[in-house]
């Protein structure tokens, strides 16, 4: 589980630098939801997530994820609730 409520994320960029270092993304690593895809449901890019069946982000309602915007949507979306969730609290 990676527990970023309390983190105020306002964009896709700011979510990439949430989880780059706990996740153990490589520095090649796409910054992209193509690349995140590949990452969380294909496996083999990060030891760290590999080395767990589920998982799963956790946010606070605020900054893009305050409004579900487009961004968080498409983060969404790429998460499939089984192998991997994004769970979003009210603040």
């Amino acid at each position: 589980m990676l527990d970023l409520r309390g983190r105020r994320i306002e964009t896709l960029d700011e979510f990439w630098d949430a989880v780059a270092g706990p996740c153990g993304l490589p520095d090649w690593f796409g910054r992209n939801l193509d690349a995140w895809a590949d990452t969380i449901h294909g496996r083999g890019i990060s030891d760290v997530i590999d080395r767990h069946s589920t998982l799963s982000v956790h946010v606070g309602r605020t900054g893009m994820f305050a409004v579900n915007g487009p961004d968080a949507r498409a983060l969404g979306e790429v998460f499939d609730g089984e192998q991997n969730r994004l769970v979003v609290y009210p603040v």
